[in-house]
């Protein structure tokens, strides 16, 4: 990459890191619940309030983004997280903590369906799985120091809603970077996809495949986040504090994870890795759930959070290659996938309320064979993704 295409990429690459802010509903979710002394139940409409938006918003984004333009799309995300992050300090009562994270899944859908298309004017073809993956390293970076500063915040000064306000000074300073930097414009059409047009594009067997694998990759993402420390909770009898920790390690897994994979995906095939991915996966979970020591527990929280992640960028590479001329439309239908973690935390709640917290893991479990089955039936070549049986 010259030096030109760096100074561009670099502005939109650091955007990577207000789109982690996303995962902060983890942490944030476990404080609300013993705030307010809330159910499982009850706690996990906090993530739901901000997925649902990604069902809602992410396709019209999606097309509307053929008319305002990626990078201005890019923007006005900005400022609505940075809206999100002041109402907790406005009010904080769990309404207005829904209403926050409301907010954030707004900025949040919008910034997801623009911000990966975005990158696409500043990066070749042949380096956008391995730049997505750079991307979601930057992301990784924000959701496993959200947790740490929410903890030390908490201990230092009795506020662990401090977090918001970092969080908001480092939105403001990547927009401001981002608006003083000069990005090449996609070519826009004078025709704009209508929904039904968007839709359709789920008639192709191959984007339907990986719609649902994001549905599945986020909500495994979102369960682990909401979930890792009321295990340790339910299993070890540990404070809230102590068992944060358990998220900020499966983040420093998954930003680990998402450095190694940028590095190999420049090299190795997208389909290998995904598929040697999810059989590490598997069986890290399955060991994490019979474990009852908290190095063990740990360690398999490492080895699940570094084995998928990578399969987000994966998938959502292989769906723009899939057809580069609608990347505006299918981002939006991927993005709106996202909504898995608003549909998985719920269940998994209403599955721990029931039983336990293990019982909540196994969902996630079912959701992981489910993407092994995608990983194998995959078909990639250098500029091509197909599927392997054509049914």
């Amino acid at each position: 990459m010259s030096k030109t295409s760096l100074k561009k990429a670099l502005p939109v690459l650091s955007c990577f890191f207000v789109m982690g802010i996303v995962d902060l509903v983890g942490i944030s979710t476990n404080y609300v619940k013993q705030d307010f002394v809330l159910s499982d139940t009850i706690a996990n409409l906090l993530p739901m309030s901000l997925f649902l938006w990604f069902a809602i918003l992410a396709v019209p984004t999606g097309i509307m983004m053929n008319k305002w333009g990626r990078k201005r799309t890019v923007l006005l995300s900005m400022i609505i997280t940075l809206l999100a992050m002041i109402v907790p300090y406005v009010s904080y009562s769990f309404p207005m903590m829904l209403f926050a994270f409301g907010m954030l899944g707004i900025g949040n859908t919008i910034i997801q369906v623009s911000l990966n298309p975005l990158l696409t004017n500043v990066v070749s073809s042949n380096r956008l799985t391995s730049s997505l993956t750079l991307g979601q390293f930057i992301k990784a970076i924000a959701a496993f120091l959200g947790p740490i500063i929410a903890s030390r915040s908490a201990l230092w000064f009795g506020d662990w809603k401090l977090v918001f306000v970092v969080y908001g000074l480092v939105t403001v300073l990547c927009g401001v970077w981002l608006w003083l930097t000069p990005i090449p414009q996609e070519p826009r059409g004078e025709k704009t996809s209508s929904l039904g047009e968007t839709f359709g594009l789920l008639k192709d067997k191959m984007i339907l495949l990986l719609f649902i694998g994001i549905i599945f990759v986020v909500g495994i993402d979102v369960g682990l986040n909401t979930t890792v420390p009321k295990l340790l909770i339910e299993k070890l009898n540990i404070s809230l504090e102590q068992a944060g920790l358990g998220t900020s390690l499966y983040f420093i897994a998954r930003t680990a994870g998402t450095f190694v994979g940028a590095i190999l995906l420049a090299i190795f095939s997208a389909k290998r890795f995904f598929t040697i991915s999810m059989i590490v996966a598997i069986p890290g979970l399955i060991l994490m759930l019979f474990m009852g020591g908290l190095w063990g527990i740990l360690s398999m929280v490492f080895v699940v959070g570094f084995a998928i992640a990578n399969v987000f960028s994966i998938i959502f590479s292989f769906a723009l290659k899939r057809k580069p001329d609608k990347s505006n439309e299918i981002s939006g239908l991927l993005i709106m996938g996202v909504a898995g973690g608003a549909i998985i935390p719920p269940i998994m709640g209403m599955v721990a309320d029931r039983f336990n917290q293990v019982g909540a893991m196994c969902v996630l479990l079912l959701l992981m064979i489910y993407l092994l089955y995608c990983s194998l039936i995959v078909k990639e070549t250098d500029d091509k993704v197909d599927m392997q049986v054509q049914s």
